[in-house]
């Protein structure tokens, strides 16, 4: 997978496919909120396991019962590229399983 920077205009359409992410500075973010702790700290084991998959991690932060993650590519320097969006949408099929809203 490509680690160049994204224009844009691209990161704009990437978004657009992301219903509940937002651009926040240079990074694209998401807080998915659940039934319980539990059910939270199990869809932070499914979110590392994609990112280990991926070869690809974000910052993820488990609340009581809230999953949220920051993501961008330190190897583009901090800049997001078609990875960012790759595991975003990973976690996006995830949060189903898991009854994340």
């Amino acid at each position: 997978m490509s680690v160049e920077p994204l224009s844009q205009k691209d990161v704009e359409e990437r978004l657009a496919e992301l219903p509940g992410w937002s651009l926040d500075g240079d990074r694209i973010t998401r807080s998915f909120q659940l039934g319980s702790h539990f059910a939270a700290a199990a869809m932070v084991v499914h979110i590392a396991q994609i990112q280990e998959e991926l070869g690809h991690h974000s910052d993820l932060t488990l609340g009581y019962n809230t999953v949220s993650l920051s993501v961008h590519t330190h190897s583009a320097g901090g800049a997001l590229t078609a990875l960012d969006f790759q595991l975003a949408a990973k976690v996006e099929e995830s949060a189903v399983g898991h009854g994340a809203v």
